[in-house]
């Protein structure tokens, strides 16, 4: 599933909600990110939520390219921008005791003064509805409600109805629709959540 992100054109690919992250959840949002538990997805694999590393840019930028098509998908310098941008960051899902690179997935949010902006989510295709999208979210909203942010807001294409599904269960909705948001060609809908005034998450 996918979802999208935060420009002027773009996305996000997520998950569903095993019963099995409640706790993980809970921990979420009292937790620094760098601290998160282990989880499991696919009932199987550990894994957790940590800061972004350098090393991880070319496995984060390739993981885009494989979540969305070309019109939604990031170049190395447009993902390297909203990346390094002042106020964003990065939080990786990485599993845990697998061989090679075990990133599941990842999300790029900003802030801006008391309102946070959710730039992508990323997860790869046998991570989803598995609870790694939903972890990625409430671990970036928490650091946002942290850092003073209020309310957040996000774009993803009107068509893409599981996204949307999606925000809807974690607490956003729709403020409105922007024509041609994705290179001029697609409609984007704006959808914003009140953190201040509901859970994360």
């Amino acid at each position: 599933m996918q979802l999208r992100k935060g420009r002027k054109r773009k996305k996000t690919a997520a998950d569903g909600w095993p019963s099995f992250l409640l706790l993980v959840c809970y921990l979420v949002c009292y937790l620094p990110a760098t601290l998160l538990p282990l989880s499991r997805y696919n009932g199987r694999v550990l894994f957790r939520i940590r800061q972004f590393e350098k090393a991880d840019f070319d496995t984060l930028w390739r993981i885009d390219q494989a979540c969305f098509d070309p019109q939604l998908a990031y170049s190395r310098p447009e993902m390297a921008f909203y990346m390094r941008r002042p106020g964003s960051f990065t939080l990786v899902a990485e599993a845990e005791g697998v061989p090679g690179n075990g990133v599941l997935g990842f999300i790029v949010a900003e802030t801006r003064r008391k309102s946070g902006h959710i730039i992508t989510i990323d997860v790869v295709a046998e991570a989803r509805r598995a609870g790694v999208g939903s972890a990625l979210l409430r671990a970036a909203e928490d650091q946002l409600l942290r850092a003073g942010v209020v309310a957040v807001a996000l774009e993803t294409p009107v068509n893409n109805e599981a996204a949307i599904r999606f925000y809807k269960q974690k607490g956003y909705f729709v403020e409105k629709t922007v024509a041609g948001y994705y290179s001029g060609q697609m409609d984007a809908l704006v959808m914003t959540k009140e953190l201040a005034r509901s859970p994360v998450g």
